[in-house]
């Protein structure tokens, strides 16, 4: 039988999220206390401190669920990892910075190493369950190696566009693609 979370409890949960989330809008994440999150969640500091170990535990439950929502439930939905994935996953990857960047202003530059270590986690994540299942005489080692390689070297390559921004995301990494392919392709 599954245990379910009493309902309570998920809503408080998003009503400190949701208030942190509200207040990252409005104040630099450095200057915003545990009484600020726990005043704007209408909760009391022993509630927050039930929910989560500190605003750094919070800001990472924050952006984990926001990744896994706005990101890799799209990406989980393709059976094979082609181009077509790869340009989803590195469009993705700028929407949310993006978004984010244009969310919480005051916040982004504090965010913005826990955004990069939740979603080369999770990226890894996703690409080593998808080469478990295409590779299944490969052992652990060489799945997890190519799932870092992968989740890596996108996310860099989505970070690098971000600074340079010098085409359209789709053709930077549709040429990019390319580029890979004729390295592969050629040899050298």
């Amino acid at each position: 039988m599954d245990k379910q979370i009493d309902p309570r409890i998920l809503r408080t949960r998003k009503l400190i999220m949701d208030a942190f989330i509200e207040l990252t809008k409005k104040k630099d994440f450095n200057d915003i206390t545990i009484g600020d999150i726990a005043s704007a969640a209408t909760v009391n500091r022993a509630t927050f401190y039930n929910h989560f170990m500190d605003k750094y535990d919070l800001l990472e439950k924050v952006l984990s669920e926001s990744v896994m929502r706005e990101v890799l439930q799209e990406v989980s939905m393709h059976e094979v990892i082609n181009e077509e994935t790869i340009i989803s996953i590195f469009t993705s990857i700028i929407k949310f910075h993006t978004s984010v960047g244009n969310q919480c202003q005051r916040s982004y530059k504090a965010f913005t190493p826990q955004i990069e270590a939740i979603f080369k986690k999770e990226l890894q994540a996703f690409f080593s369950e998808w080469a478990q299942r295409q590779w299944s005489n490969q052992n652990r080692i060489e799945i997890e190696t190519f799932a870092v390689m992968l989740s890596w070297s996108l996310y860099g390559a989505a970070m690098y566009w971000m600074q340079n921004r010098m085409t359209k995301p789709e053709d930077y990494v549709k040429q990019v693609l390319h580029n890979i392919k004729s390295i592969y392709s050629s040899g050298g």
